[in-house]
């Protein structure tokens, strides 16, 4: 199972979105794929058709003990799984820190469905907390979502920098898989920002040459409880995440 955790430091940036609809395209090519929700907002079952709220069974659970991962976890389109959160999630949040090896909470629990999927998303809040130091450490790769802005690409710069203290201090077998260029380019600074953001990153991290561009679409999907894959299947942002998650089913881990 290749574990990816999608993380940003800075808010906003479509992880979230980026989850759900390159989690969908990887179910539509076969693969078993697994979400999970690291997120207290708990948009990732929002997103999916269901009411965060309600549910009794989630990560915080799993955090804290309580439950095993496999118990939580719910279909929610063919091949397609989900690891919930919910607000309880921030109470376990603020307990992790009394926790031994706090850090590996979640790596720890999903070693117990390994053999069970073939990819897992991880969407992380939009901070190096420590509910997104467990992502990192529990994760094989980072992909970074990134408006094309210049606090968004402050926040690449940050979280690249909080890669490697993750690699040097808890997983040092992390790698960045890419960035993904978030809300277009049709702004002269926004194209800008983007090939700024290519010359600096050039060698080191891809940032994928497919551009989700904004489009209502994908909050008029997230409130109808589909994915942008079953919304507007068509839409030329639509096929750019079919064309990264096709990238990405391709790519072997290394």
């Amino acid at each position: 199972m290749r574990k990816i955790a999608i993380a940003n430091q800075k808010g906003g940036v479509a992880k979230t979105t980026t989850t759900i609809n390159v989690g969908h395209a990887l179910a539509e090519l076969g693969k078993r794929v697994l979400l999970v929700d690291m997120d207290p907002q708990g948009h990732l079952a929002e997103g999916l058709g269901l009411i965060a709220g309600d549910l009794e069974n989630e990560i915080s659970a799993v955090l804290d003990g309580r439950a095993t991962l496999s118990e939580i976890i719910v279909n929610v389109r063919p091949n397609l799984d989900l690891a919930p959160s919910n607000i309880r999630l921030s109470t376990v949040e603020v307990k992790l820190f009394l926790k031994a090896r706090r850090e590996d909470k979640l790596k720890t629990a999903m070693k117990t469905v390994e053999d069970r999927y073939d990819f897992a998303l991880i969407d992380c809040p939009p901070s190096l907390g420590i509910l997104t130091v467990n992502a990192l450490s529990a994760a094989d790769e980072v992909l970074i979502p990134m408006t094309t802005d210049f606090y968004s690409m402050l926040g690449v710069d940050l979280l690249l920098q909080s890669v490697e203290e993750m690699r040097s201090e808890l997983n040092p077998n992390l790698k960045v898989l890419g960035v993904i260029p978030t809300r277009g380019t049709r702004t002269v600074n926004a194209r800008e920002v983007l090939n700024h953001t290519r010359r600096e990153l050039e060698g080191r991290v891809r940032v994928f040459d497919s551009i989700v561009k904004e489009t209502v679409r994908f909050r008029e999907a997230a409130s109808l409880g589909k994915t942008a894959l079953e919304h507007a299947p068509s839409l030329p942002s639509v096929e750019a995440y079919r064309e990264i998650a096709r990238e990405i089913a391709k790519e072997p881990l290394k």
